[in-house]
């Protein structure tokens, strides 16, 4: 952070001394100041109305500030940039704050580029400890991004909580307008929902996809481009991959009901292989009839998952991505009576479709030509979960393999430039005969005599029907 320091010399709530200038920006300017009472340096805000804004509304404005900054001064969080001190003086407003020595995450990136992984999943809990912090306090930050994180010598800082975006509130202005970082936005706040806790978690995945790509995913050269990018773009990621990914790509669900809650987030990050950049190792072939699964990694994931899913949360908006197909069923009375997911490798021949017969031989390699491939796949449940769950409904799985389906297809898991383009997915979950069907036959300890599926399969396809001659999955 560039200081300056050629501010005039004043005294403010005849207590701190402002020293210089360290920032401005739309919603104000930060001093550096000397507390003569207690004898400590401090960062004060000075909060600036924009323009237009009528008094009354300011008035509503600057009360609501000044409630929600003394709340965020009862956080404890070490992550929370603390607040000190609330302050209203000669028709301003000032936040009084601990003064962090320390640069943004924006000016670390630009300086060293994107951040190994392992340091991605530290920063990703430490913002998640300050956020859940937060949001038990009532607070919303509205603001989360990498200009306002503050990092050196393993302390990381999120400022400005639940001060920067309040005028946004359409109950405050007339305007309605939008005044903050679109790019960090999440999408129901620009379609005019009110600030909530899920759309912090969205702002909190586009900052960590910054931090581990090392560019901005929904910055584009207009606010009117970034918006829509927001509203209507999946970003690709190239460098990270496994839970990490997982993570990221789940903050980043555009529906808030189906976006990681924190909960879900905190499994992921407390995986082993979290903050590394997973590859499948080999594994011995298993028994006759018993398939193989086809990404571990999914299992991670899909435990995340399933607590929104099994209370309704994953109806997607605004609409399904382009390149989703849609979602089939396979085992009795599905679509697919004659596909059978155990006897399908990752590759297989013919094409997924209702009332389509899917071949049941298998393709020896994904080298060879093939129609599609199973790309990922998951219980809703877990791997750990028994056999013996009740059947979620089809309403359910479908969403639930949408969501799988969709964070997979859009992260570096599925590897081809304009793959949007030239490829297709789609999810294909069990019937509920063919759930039953699993929860009877495995109740016993003889696997030959297992039947039904409980498993939910991602596959993808090439848009113009060509055969696929290599595996696109990582």
């Amino acid at each position: 952070m560039v200081e300056r320091t050629d501010a005039l010399a004043r005294t403010i709530g005849d207590r701190y001394r402002v020293t210089g200038e360290l920032g401005r920006g739309g919603m104000g300017i930060v001093w550096r100041a000397w507390d003569q009472v207690i004898g400590r340096e401090v960062a004060i805000k000075q909060l600036h109305v924009p323009d237009g804004v009528p008094p009354a509304e300011r008035a509503v404005f600057e009360e609501r500030v000044l409630r929600e900054a003394r709340t965020a001064g009862r956080l404890s969080d070490p992550g929370v940039v603390t607040v000190h001190d609330v302050l209203s003086e000669g028709g301003g407003t000032f936040i009084v704050m601990e003064l962090v020595q320390a640069g943004t995450l924006s000016e670390l990136v630009a300086r060293c580029g994107p951040m190994p992984p392992e340091r991605v999943a530290d920063l990703a809990r430490r913002l998640l400890s300050a956020l859940e912090a937060a949001h038990a306090a009532g607070i919303v930050h509205r603001d989360v991004k990498p200009s306002n994180i503050m990092i050196a010598d393993g302390v990381v800082k999120l400022a400005d909580f639940g001060i920067a975006q309040t005028v946004d509130d359409p109950r405050l202005t007339s305007s309605g307008s939008i005044v903050g970082s679109p790019s960090f936005m999440a999408p129901e706040r620009i379609q005019g929902a009110d600030a909530t806790p899920a759309g912090d978690l969205w702002s909190l995945g586009a900052t960590l996809f910054f931090a581990a790509e090392g560019w901005l995913p929904f910055e584009r050269r207009t606010t009117a481009a970034t918006l829509h990018a927001v509203l209507n773009e999946t970003p690709a990621l190239t460098r990270t991959q496994g839970p990490l990914g997982s993570l990221i790509m789940g903050l980043l669900i555009a529906d808030p009901r189906a976006r990681f809650t924190p909960a879900q987030a905190r499994a992921l990050l407390a995986g082993d292989q979290v903050g590394t950049r997973v590859q499948a190792a080999p594994t011995a072939p298993l028994p006759a009839g018993r398939r193989t699964p086809w990404r571990a990694a999914a299992v991670a994931a899909v435990v995340l998952l399933v607590a929104g899913l099994l209370i309704g949360r994953f109806a997607l908006v605004p609409g399904p991505p382009e390149a989703e197909l849609p979602t089939l069923t396979y085992g009795p009375d599905g679509d697919l009576t004659t596909f059978e997911a155990s006897k399908i490798e990752s590759c297989g021949t013919g094409v997924p479709a209702a009332g389509a017969s899917v071949p049941e031989e298998q393709v020896g390699s994904c080298s060879e030509p093939h129609d599609f491939e199973v790309y990922t796949d998951g219980s809703p449940f877990g791997s750990s979960a028994s056999s013996d769950t009740a059947y979620p409904g089809a309403e359910q799985l479908a969403r639930f393999g949408e969501a799988l389906c969709g964070a997979y297809f859009a992260s570096a898991e599925v590897e081809l430039p304009g793959k949007d383009a030239a490829l297709r997915y789609g999810a294909l979950v069990p019937t509920e005969q063919a759930w039953e069907l699993k929860r009877r036959t495995a109740a016993d300890d003889d696997s030959d005599t297992d039947g039904g599926a409980q498993t939910v399969l991602c596959y993808l396809r090439s848009t113009d029907g060509t055969k696929l001659t290599r595996s696109l999955a990582n």
